[in-house]
């Protein structure tokens, strides 16, 4: 080697040692370990990034992906330097600190240190050395089959969170099970779910952690062997199937498969709006691998629900469900609140039952209602839920569907961009211009309503104003309307704050709220806040006194 390669690779040997010499000096490796048995180790992979002057080493796998770009100085090595003459001596460098570490609790069963080299011929990746520690491998395998016996076989108490965290991706360890049970691993994570039932919020988490587990499983370990993958960071996986791939036994029980087209449901049923897709993806994926399962569940939907649940036919409505494309397909025979009703309540029984709560409707009815408030898609969602609104006796099953189904981060599927709406709206809007007995769900709404990805509410609002002006009833929910709007909306209603009584009514109000808050609800009113200060200095007597109160509840004056 000459002398910038020398220096090169002694700049490489100094991040190693860095790094290790920073491992055996923690102080926490024993208590890190000892939150769960479920953990031999801490580290399992340590990337080296290569760059001319910028050289590091780290635990985190995306600390390469600036590699190859421009740095300070010029690679001093070849593509082929790296290969057959770095790599080999930065393996006996690792080997030797791994050698002082391997009982540490912070080196797990199976070690992986990878490498990313700028060189003269581009971005260079490849693994530096590769190890597994068998009586580790022991020990975990061990304490994987204790926990599963007396914790979930046998157990009946809530698990903890970290623990299915570890548990779900070892099972799924192909270095660990070779062969995955696909049968017991399934009933082991529908174990985990329903040991910790009870507890709704924990729920949530265990089933966010299955779900990553599968999902890394099918990117990374089933997939790739029928797929070749292409990997995008800013854009979904591409797959295209292998030439020679052959998935024998797809369809006989307890295949690798059964894991994929589980997953896919978990996705669909638990995950936010934005992630079903991957769902989706994967049971097409399944099909192209010729599935039979996998096109039936496209085709009629997913085995988590029964015949009865999904499809409901009577003289005054059918309704079928598929929650894969999240999709309610409702036919009206009879245009009368009978068959709304029927058809709310198939609805309202699957969300229940945590169908999907991003779902569109296929509607075919002769009636074609609007709410009245412009700017909302002409969907039929929308039109759907305006026809049943036009039957009074309907509007209390109308709310109980609505509390079901209003969820943050959810959407109905037949709008997008500024037409987007929460699951729920239609029936939310409707009910809240019908009858002040629907204020408190017009609040609720507003509490779980996202602000950042959803305008059409700021459409209610306007007619929620012109319908209800400043009451003492309404004033309260005008105001929980106006804490999610956005700075696009003007609401008039100065006029009617003219009278003394309905802005001394305003004021106390407004006077509840934080400095923030009060400032977001007169924004849309009298827009800047020197508009406001304006009309008080124009004001005389018990209007500016008033006004001057407005301006100190949002920290002006």
């Amino acid at each position: 080697m000459n002398e910038l390669q020398k220096e090169a690779l002694g700049e490489m040997k100094t991040a190693i040692h860095k790094w290790f010499d920073e491992q055996e000096n923690r102080k926490d490796a024993e208590e890190v370990v000892l939150r769960t048995t479920l953990q031999v180790g801490i580290f399992n992979f340590v990337m080296l990034d290569y760059r001319p002057g910028r050289t590091r080493v780290d635990s985190s796998k995306s600390v390469g992906s600036a590699a190859g770009k421009k740095s300070m100085k010029a690679s001093p090595f070849t593509r082929e330097q790296i290969l057959h003459e770095v790599q080999p001596l930065l393996a006996e460098i690792v080997r030797e600190r791994l050698d002082k570490l391997e009982t540490s609790p912070l080196i797990n069963y199976r070690f992986t240190f990878q490498g990313t080299f700028a060189t003269m011929d581009g971005l260079v990746e490849l693994t530096v050395l590769e190890t597994e520690y068998e009586e580790k491998k022991r020990q975990l395998l061990e304490r994987i089959q204790s926990y599963m016996e007396e914790k979930l076989e046998n157990g009946s108490h809530p698990t903890n969170r970290l623990e299915t965290f570890f548990l779900a991706r070892h099972l799924l360890d192909p270095h660990l099970f070779p062969e995955p049970e696909a049968a017991k691993t399934i009933a082991l994570f529908d174990r985990i779910q329903e040991l910790n039932k009870e507890q709704v919020e924990a729920l949530a988490e265990h089933r966010r952690d299955i779900i990553r587990a599968l999902t890394d499983w099918a990117e990374n370990v089933f997939l790739p062997h029928y797929y070749d993958v292409t990997c995008s960071e800013y854009r979904t996986n591409e797959y295209m199937i292998k030439p020679d791939a052959v998935f024998e036994n797809k369809d006989e029980p307890n295949q690798p498969i059964d894991l994929l087209l589980y997953g896919a449901v978990m996705i669909i049923r638990y995950e936010p709006d934005f992630n079903k897709f991957m769902g989706q993806t994967f049971l097409e994926l399944a099909k192209q691998l010729g599935s039979g399962k996998a096109a039936r569940m496209l085709k009629e939907g997913s085995d988590s629900f029964s015949q009865e649940d999904v499809h409901m036919r009577h003289e005054l409505v059918e309704c079928k469900a598929n929650d894969v494309f999240s999709l309610f397909t409702i036919v009206i025979r009879k245009e009368e609140a009978g068959a709304y009703e029927r058809a709310i309540s198939f609805i309202l029984s699957l969300l229940r039952k945590d169908f999907p709560k991003s779902y569109k409707i296929k509607l075919k009815s002769s009636v074609r209602e609007n709410l009245p408030i412009k700017g909302l898609a002409k969907s039929d969602t929308h039109r759907f839920f305006a026809n049943a609104l036009a039957y009074s006796e309907l509007h209390p099953l109308l709310e109980e569907y609505a509390r079901e189904a209003m969820k943050e981060y959810e959407w109905y599927e037949d709008t997008e961009s500024e037409r987007s709406v929460m699951p729920g709206s239609y029936a939310v809007f409707g009910l809240g211009l019908s009858s002040e007995r629907y204020f408190p769900l017009v609040e609720a709404y507003m509490d779980f309503v996202d602000d950042e990805h959803q305008l059409v509410h700021d459409k209610f609002t306007v007619v929620f104003a012109e319908t209800y002006g400043i009451t003492e009833r309404s004033t309260p929910t005008l105001i929980a309307c106006l804490l999610r709007s956005h700075d696009s909306l003007k609401l008039k209603i100065q006029p009617e704050l003219e009278s003394e009584d309905k802005l001394s009514l305003f004021v106390k109000q407004i006077e509840t709220l934080s400095d923030d808050e009060a400032e977001r609800v007169l924004y849309p009113i009298w827009g800047k806040a020197e508009k406001l200060a304006a009309l008080a200095r124009k004001a005389r007597g018990t209007r500016r006194e008033l006004i001057i109160r407005l301006l100190k509840a949002a920290g002006i004056a």
